[in-house]
């Protein structure tokens, strides 16, 4: 059943501010009588400046609970019945679904050093699926490179030939190579802008992990040509293609709780919601003119390039009176997830130094105060790991004190007296109620669960939703403690001036911590654990028992992490069918696609192990097909002279082709790489000099090269 048509052009601002006003009362009615309990406890046995600190401490932190509990209640309700009538999908009428579209889109994939037959073959199954909806005309997809492994490099040329080639998508689908990375990658979606926005209406933003349905692009168009006034519009992605625990755990979590936070956030954001970065459609046009990123005060890591571009540009485009919108409601938008809980931490450290960067713009003149709220819910968010950390510091520190002092709650005035509570009962009240509004969303998740027919079979059945539930609860509370002090650390290397280099996602096999990482990574957890433990259990026993499930995470954190990251334990625990989602039961035919073409990738291997390092490099230098194409993609020099090039890289040449490339740093392969000259000399020395001349791993190249045909880079499926 439909709902009833919305129209964002005629947003009531009235209304929205009710909707928020409601969100702030709601939290503030929480977070009043918890603080009122806590100061109260503090009152009886005498308030002194370390009480007040935690006192402080806790109303932080626990307005973040209440914030992140109200937010559920109130995504439950409006999913009840027709859901939210606010939502940017109700802007869409049959007439609108049913028009043919004539907006030119660009698809654009940004990629830096990832898995180049993942990149591939996601876009072949984009490209497909848009094919599909018989809308493919209005669409050209870019691989915007900027990938500074050699390898990876050459295998993202000649893979995207084979597949314009394979799909027939010639003067569809292009591939670009900056030679600078200049500011990562907002600077490669501004270099693509700078070049061919022009063309294009509308561009939709992914990443190398991203999966769309032909479907969901569509509709997002649509949406666009329908809300002139909208210049973003944000879907919320689905975790996917997990294979370790870790990674299954975030996908239950997410596919199980998400809807109701993501209806809560629409409920107050409305038309200022954010910008995530990928998985979303933007206008080009005012984001060409609006959204250029301002160079922060200073150098890095508070100041230089802005690195957490998406929120900036969400606020900057607010800013220019252009509406962003999140598709709360939106089915086939998928992303994948970090397999392990050191790579997640490691991503974590990137986006954890620019969300602090926000802190110059939250008082920018001009921005929308929901925007202002956007980037200091970003900083707040990480920042909430060290306040947690000094929240429990100091309440150790109090506990010592109040064991060491043999102090007893005092007999004063206080409002406790009408409740008719005691001391500890008081503080058992304070600790269930934190736990009850921790506990609140995924209660009202499974609720929600509960009134759609068959959808808990989806999961799994009920039995296994409910175990699910559980173990996801009990795993990331172990998690939680590490996390606290991963980002406690991050931040103070931030405030020491220590920047964060940009690496790829490692994915798949590659991403499996082993013991030496796991060991080296989480020993400090450990000692930390074990240290706090026995300090605790001194202090009083008591204690320490409340401790207990933080004190137990960071001792276990070597043994947790690297279970949980690990394949196999992974797949077990998906044959014994837990933390399943419905893209897993039930999956779209995308991501069936997907996996049967990167399981046939998987086959293509080079030839001999020993080659595997330097592939990309080998086809580009011995294959006549690759070498053409990567020299007719190199552009032209427009300085010096060529035999002046020539002479300063004839040394390299050399030692690449008597030593073989590990004789050559990365950097020396790259400049060879981009030098057109070099590339065809190489290619023609390689195949003219006697085979004495050559190191043995060039030998061994070319006799496999003539054995076996050059293994195809994307498989053949459609």
């Amino acid at each position: 059943m439909r709902a009833t048509r919305f129209d964002p052009a005629h947003l009531d601002g009235t209304r929205v501010t009710q909707r928020r006003l409601l969100v702030a009362t709601l939290t503030l009615l929480l977070v009043g009588p918890a603080v009122l309990l806590m100061a109260d406890l503090h009152w009886r046995t005498g308030m002194d400046k370390w009480k007040i600190l935690h006192l402080v401490l806790f109303a932080m932190l626990f307005s973040l609970v209440a914030f992140g509990a109200v937010q559920a209640v109130i995504g439950w309700f409006c999913r009840l019945g027709a859901g939210d009538p606010q939502r940017i999908l109700n802007s869409l009428s049959e007439e609108d679904e049913a028009r043919p579209l004539d907006a030119p889109t660009a698809i654009v994939m940004p990629v830096f050093n990832e898995d180049t037959s993942r990149i591939m073959e996601g876009l072949r199954v984009i490209y497909r699926s848009l094919e599909a909806t018989g809308q493919l005309d209005a669409f050209d997809f870019f691989i915007l490179s900027d990938t500074t492994n050699p390898n990876r490099w050459i295998e993202e040329e000649s893979a995207w030939v084979a597949l314009t080639r394979q799909l027939g998508a010639r003067g569809r689908m292009f591939y670009r190579k900056r030679r600078v990375n200049v500011n990562k990658k907002a600077g490669n979606l501004a270099d693509f802008c700078r070049r061919w926005g022009k063309r294009y209406r509308y561009m939709v933003v992914l990443d190398a992990d991203s999966i769309m349905t032909g479907d969901a692009i569509v509709k997002l168009v649509r949406l666009m040509e329908r809300n002139p006034g909208a210049g973003i519009i944000q879907t919320v992605p689905r975790l996917v293609n997990g294979e370790t625990i870790f990674a299954r755990l975030q996908q239950f979590a997410s596919r199980l709780y998400g809807p109701v936070f993501a209806a809560g956030l629409n409920y107050w954001q409305q038309g200022e919601a954010n910008y995530w970065g990928h998985n979303a459609i933007i206008r080009v046009a005012p984001f060409i003119e609006h959204c250029s990123l301002p160079d922060l005060p200073g150098v890095e890591p508070f100041g230089g390039r802005i690195l957490s571009h998406d929120y900036v540009e969400a606020a900057l485009m607010r800013r220019a009176g252009w509406s962003v919108w999140l598709a709360v409601d939106l089915e086939g938008s998928y992303e994948e997830c970090p397999g392990n809980l050191i790579d997640f931490a490691k991503r974590d450290r990137r986006w954890l130094q620019g969300n602090l960067q926000h802190a110059w713009l939250v008082t920018a003149r001009g921005l929308h105060a929901a925007n202002r709220l956007h980037l200091a819910l970003g900083i707040l968010a990480y920042l909430a790991s060290p306040l947690w950390l000094a929240f429990l510091l100091v309440s150790s520190l109090i506990a010592w004190r109040y064991a060491a002092t043999g102090l007893s709650p005092l007999p004063v005035d206080s409002f406790a007296r009408y409740l008719h509570l005691d001391f500890h009962a008081q503080a058992l009240l304070l600790l269930f109620g934190t736990l009850g509004l921790l506990f609140l969303p995924k209660v009202l998740a499974i609720i929600d669960l509960a009134r759609r027919p068959g959808a808990a079979a989806g999961f799994g059945g009920w039995t296994r939703v409910i175990a699910s539930a559980v173990s996801e609860t009990v795993i990331f509370t172990l998690i939680a403690p590490v996390l606290m002090l991963f980002h406690s650390k991050f931040i103070v290397l931030t405030l020491a001036g220590r920047g964060v280099a940009w690496v790829a996602q490692r994915r798949g096999a590659d991403g499996e911590p082993e013991w030496r990482e796991a060991i080296l990574t989480h020993a400090g957890h450990t000692v930390i654990g074990l240290g706090w433990g026995v300090f605790a259990f001194w202090v009083k026993p008591s204690f320490a028992a409340w401790l207990a499930p933080i004190l137990f995470g960071l001792v276990t954190s070597i043994p947790v992490s690297l279970v949980t990251g690990q394949l196999a334990a992974g797949g077990f625990v998906r044959r014994c069918k837990f933390f399943l989602t419905p893209e897993e039961t039930s999956p779209p035919p995308e991501l069936i696609r997907l996996a049967r073409n990167l399981e046939a990738c998987r086959r293509h291997a080079p030839p001999l192990p020993e080659l595997a390092a330097d592939y990309g490099l080998m086809q580009a230098v011995l294959d006549p097909y690759v070498n053409a194409v990567h020299l007719a993609l190199l552009r032209e020099r427009d300085h010096g002279p060529a035999s002046a090039n020539g002479d300063r890289f004839a040394p390299l040449r050399e030692r690449l082709l008597s030593e073989g490339p590990s004789a050559l740093s990365s950097r020396d392969k790259l400049a060879l790489l981009l030098d057109a000259d070099s590339m065809a000399a190489l290619h023609r020395d390689l195949w003219s000099q006697p085979a004495e001349r050559l190191s043995a791993w060039w030998r061994t190249a070319i006799r496999a090269y003539n054995v076996l045909a050059p293994a195809p880079q994307t498989a053949l499926y459609r």
